[in-house]
């Protein structure tokens, strides 16, 4: 028998012979042998779970885990907020054991976390599929169309009613003619009694000779021509960044024309700004500063290499330029190691070691990186960190401080700290800060980093009484479980151990901008492009990156506007389109797309969003067009994008150089594609009038084949893929020349209408002089010179010259293909006319080929050759006249600019990089853009300070350092009025005052 898929009868005996006939299958059946079906399936749908439970279980090990699961998980019960797409905060609570535990933002994992220092972690799933934060961040995927596009859906609706229009005309012109006329003509045609029939028959021919007003060529071409354009987007070798082998590229091809009308630019600002890279420039301890500015060295070519041989653990890519500093470690000086001490200590960096003094430091900021490396190269290195401890190495010897809380940052704090004891014992508070928030006044070196656009973070400490922090301890438990009320509690808390402290110092920390960011931005602001800078970094950061790039200036009025409510959306559109610069901060992706959308909404504004990371693909599909730097936050952004680049500068040469090169082409081609088409068909309305509205054609046959796809497809495509009106350098010189694309001035309903009355006019002249000009004529030989045929070929050959003098007249920019393709089509018409009007091709095909000899009949009259020259100067003049007085009356930017270069006679000039200079009070630089570690925290930023203390070993206060001196109306300062030391009429220090901050904007 059969147990669980285990044959568990005997042995079947063995066969002694086979006994096989053939064509006998109840005598070979009865021997039961196989069947010719088998089996290879380990289970079947019976025996699956037993058997792979069992097998399961031959592993001991995952019995245990079994075991741990239905011990632990099943008594674990969380409570927390519903849904969101909040990326920077969440509240819950963990149960477990009758205990409660508090679950904020660091206790959640978010797509694309790592999970370091562990072996193992137990997990529970929140949200799922459309419920997790990615998902609700998700913006919608849109078909991208142009503007262009749009706008020839209305003009192709346009065209096709006034073909209808012109059919009716005709139809009932043919059914007027019939009714008086038609009788005659019975000899040489059957007549339709019904006239109306006639007419309705006449109607549908008529739409089948009128459809060339928009041939099926014009979509073809539009797509060769931006196929072209994205390969030249892509051959651009001053778009490729050789530091990451990445070119430029076009990851479409249906949206070039659409970058020369950019209005609006919506930017990240970490990577795509920014390098993303921070360096540790200066830093005041007790009063002296330390570190000299780069720059002037350079210009004195005075370089001072630091020294940093005695430390193993030093990072060899750090680099200071003050050699004093490390002789204060080297002494031992109190206060120099109290302050990297406080660097190597307050953060929430992670350090990883593959091998004995090999560190890498995993930061969440790019700036608590270089703070922590720079603690590192000056002896004090953080090693490796626990939920309950932090250990550091000394100058050389490790020490384990153990962690106690973390105060984490947050935008309205604007400051961390983390208490700790050290191995002996001691309770310290550490805090980092704004300036602006630790003490009111910046020490002169404090300003002065602030003056040269370096980030500025204030450090202090203080002591604390173990049976306090005991008791703050268990409150601050209380209150980061509370469900309600959550966030107030803790601010309170927290505001009332962060107070007292001592100054220690301040550090400068440089975000540098990317290369060519600071051009970048002067020029699309020149080309009336507005820049707006969503980010999800706190305040301070984009502001110090705003005032780095020259976005933001000290004479600017700061507004804060939080209103992406539904509401409020208007409000802030309004005063945000009223600001020189827009900045918006603490934005989730979502809500860069709503800002994406609300522009696109209610400005009705070409829109780009350009950024590097998972957190802008929203954005960069919500906008007319994305752009994606491939940077160091992966592919996300770039995969999502129309366009992608390494580097934000080359933003300038897609805009101003490919994209109005894009967009100038086009408009020209539709113009001048409309001009044509419209002039050739218009022809056949006029000679309707003249044939009793039969649908005669009033080319050959031939010749309506070949107009557009031999004699005028090249041309016009020579025209679309290389004219440019100046060149690549000019163009960034005069970023003007952008304005009339965001303008829509080259291509729009009026200049469809001046280009479909242009064709009216030509269609006039092509028609009317030739028929005057042949009318009642003969031949040098005497005959007749008015037949259709001879007719029918003058109007060609005047309607082929005419087009193509017109396309040159257009033309801005010769070279030898645009040459090749204009005088090569004008050549093959004459070819082309001459070999299909021979008797060899009429023998063969007498229906097709009945103009036989015209060409050498007609071609060869002076007269005729008059009235081609006639005709096309006629077509054209209006032009000419017209591009005359507007350019002496209202010359256009490009007519200008066009001019000055034909004066200059010089060489485009090289993009050239200007040195900007910015004027700059003191600001505060807490640029630390890490999550909110333990829920939001105090919103009204007080700070109370206290007369420096002697402290015992361990941290060495600074005390009244004569470095720190309070400035202007600071000096003496109390909110609560009183002196703060009536025993001495001396300015109090800034250790010495406390006040009560309250800043309207937050």
């Amino acid at each position: 028998m059969s147990f669980f898929g285990l044959d568990c009868t005997r042995k079947k005996e063995g066969e002694v012979e086979r006994k096989i006939r053939a064509n006998d299958r109840e005598y070979n059946l009865s021997f039961k042998y196989a069947t010719n079906s088998i089996k290879t399936s380990k289970y079947n749908p019976f025996t699956f779970l037993p058997l792979n439970l069992f097998e399961q279980f031959q592993r001991i090990a995952n019995a245990y885990f079994l075991f741990l699961l239905i011990l632990q998980v099943c008594k674990i019960q969380v409570c927390c907020e519903p849904p969101n797409n909040r990326l920077d905060r969440f509240t819950g609570t963990l149960t477990f054991d009758s205990q409660k535990y508090s679950l904020d933002n660091e206790r959640v994992l978010l797509r694309g976390c790592t999970l370091r220092n562990t072996d193992w972690c137990f997990g529970l799933v929140l949200f799922a599929g459309p419920e997790t934060k990615l998902m609700q961040n998700c913006g919608k995927s849109t078909f991208k169309r142009t503007s262009i596009d749009r706008l020839m859906n209305v003009l192709v609706l346009f065209i096709f009613g006034l073909l209808a229009l012109m059919c009716i005309i005709l139809a009932v012109g043919n059914g007027i003619w019939e009714n008086h006329a038609g009788s005659k003509f019975k000899a040489f045609l059957p007549r339709e009694e019904n006239t109306v029939f006639s007419a309705f028959l006449t109607f549908w021919s008529y739409i089948i000779i009128l459809n060339t007003v928009v041939p099926i060529s014009l979509y073809v071409s539009m797509e060769v021509i931006r196929l072209g354009n994205s390969y030249y987007i892509n051959w651009d070798r001053t778009m490729y960044h050789a530091g990451s082998d990445t070119p430029a590229e076009a990851r479409t091809t249906t949206l070039n024309e659409e970058l020369g009308q950019i209005k609006y630019i919506f930017s990240d600002k970490t990577g795509t700004l920014t390098q993303n890279i921070m360096t540790f420039n200066k830093c005041s301890i007790n009063g002296k500063s330390f570190g000299q500015d780069q720059s002037h060295m350079h210009q004195k070519f005075i370089i001072f290499i630091m020294d940093f041989s005695f430390n193993r653990l030093a990072d060899p890519k750090f680099l200071f330029y003050d050699h004093s500093l490390v002789e204060g470690v080297k002494l031992e000086l109190p206060d120099v190691h109290a302050f990297f001490r406080l660097l190597a200590l307050c953060h929430t960096v992670m350090a990883e070691e593959k091998r004995e003094g090999d560190l890498v430091y995993q930061a969440q900021s790019p700036d608590e990186g270089a703070l922590v490396t720079a603690a590192r190269n000056f002896g004090f290195v953080f090693r490796s960190r626990s939920p309950e401890t932090v250990t550091i190495e000394e100058m050389g010897i490790q020490r384990t401080y153990e962690l106690l809380a973390i105060l984490d940052f947050n935008n309205v704090r604007k400051r961390m700290s983390v208490i700790v004891r050290n191995p002996e014992g001691k309770l310290s508070l550490y805090c980092k800060g704004a300036d602006t928030i630790i003490y009111e006044r910046l020490h002169p070196s404090c300003s002065e980093f602030a003056g040269e656009g370096l980030r500025t973070l204030v450090l202090a400490y203080k002591d604390l009484d173990e049976e306090y922090f005991s008791e703050w301890k268990q409150r601050h438990h209380e209150s980061s479980v509370a469900l309600e009320d959550r966030e107030e509690k803790l601010e309170k808390l927290y505001e009332e151990i962060e107070k007292d402290m001592m100054l220690i110092g301040a550090t400068a920390v440089e975000d540098k901008l990317q290369d060519g960011v600071t051009q970048t931005l002067e020029q699309l602001a020149k080309a009336e492009i507005k820049i707006w800078v969503l980010t999800g970094d706190k305040q301070e950061t984009a502001e110090n990156i705003g005032y780095s790039c020259n976005l933001l200036r000290e004479e600017m009025n700061e507004v804060f506007a939080f209103a992406l409510e539904s509401n409020m959306e208007l409000e802030f559109l309004r005063t945000a389109c009223i600001c020189k610069t827009v900045i918006c901060c603490r934005v989730t992706p979502l809500q860069k797309a709503q800002v994406v959308e609300l522009v696109k909404k209610y400005k009705k504004a070409v829109t780009l969003a350009i950024g590097d990371g998972a957190n802008d693909v929203s954005m960069i599909k919500a906008a007319h067009i994305g752009v994606g730097i491939s940077g160091q936050e992966g592919m996300q952004a770039v995969l999502s994008s129309d366009f992608s680049f390494a580097q934000f500068r080359f933003l300038q040469r897609l805009l101003l150089v490919h994209g109005r090169w894009s967009y100038l082409r086009m408009c020209k081609f539709l113009r001048y594609f409309f001009y044509k088409n419209f002039t050739f068909t218009f022809v056949h309305f006029w000679y309707a009038f003249f044939c009793g509205f039969s649908a005669q054609t009033v080319y050959d046959e031939g010749y309506i084949t070949l107009y557009n796809l031999v004699y005028t497809a090249l041309p016009v495509l020579g025209m679309s893929l290389f004219d440019q009106d100046v060149n690549a350098g000019w163009s960034l010189e005069y970023p003007q020349l952008y304005v009339p694309g965001q303008l829509s001035q080259y291509f729009s309903k009026r200049a469809f209408m001046m280009c479909a009355l242009h064709s009216w006019y030509s269609s006039l002249v092509l028609f009317f002089v030739p028929y005057a000009a042949t009318y009642d004529t003969a031949r040098d030989n005497g005959k007749d010179g008015t037949d259709y045929q001879s007719f029918a070929l003058i109007t060609e050959t005047c309607l082929t010259v005419t087009v193509c003098v017109q396309l040159g007249l257009d033309l801005s920019y010769w070279t030898v293909v645009n040459h090749l393709f204009v005088w090569g089509s004008l050549g093959m018409f004459f070819i082309l006319t001459f070999t299909m009007y021979t008797d060899g091709l009429y023998r063969l095909r007498p229906s097709s080929f009945a103009f036989i000899g015209t060409a050498r009949n007609c071609l060869n009259q002076p007269n005729v050759w008059l009235t081609v020259a006639l005709t096309a100067i006629l077509c054209v003049l209006p032009v000419v006249v017209y591009r005359f007085l507007s350019s002496q009356i209202s010359p256009t930017i490009n007519e200008k600019v066009r001019y000055k270069v034909c004066q200059m006679k010089e060489p485009a000039p090289r993009p050239r990089r200007t040195r900007l200079t910015r004027r700059s009070t003191r600001r505060s630089g807490y640029a630390f853009s890490h999550a909110h570690g333990y829920g939001d925290l105090m919103t009204s930023g007080r700070f109370l300070r206290r007369n420096a203390l002697t402290c015992s070993t361990g941290l060495i206060p600074t005390g009244r350092s004569p470095g720190f001196k309070p400035t202007g109306r600071s000096a003496g300062y109390s909110p609560v009025g009183r002196e703060q030391n009536p025993k001495q009429k001396v300015e109090p220090t800034s250790l010495q005052m406390f006040r009560a901050v309250k800043d309207s904007f937050f």
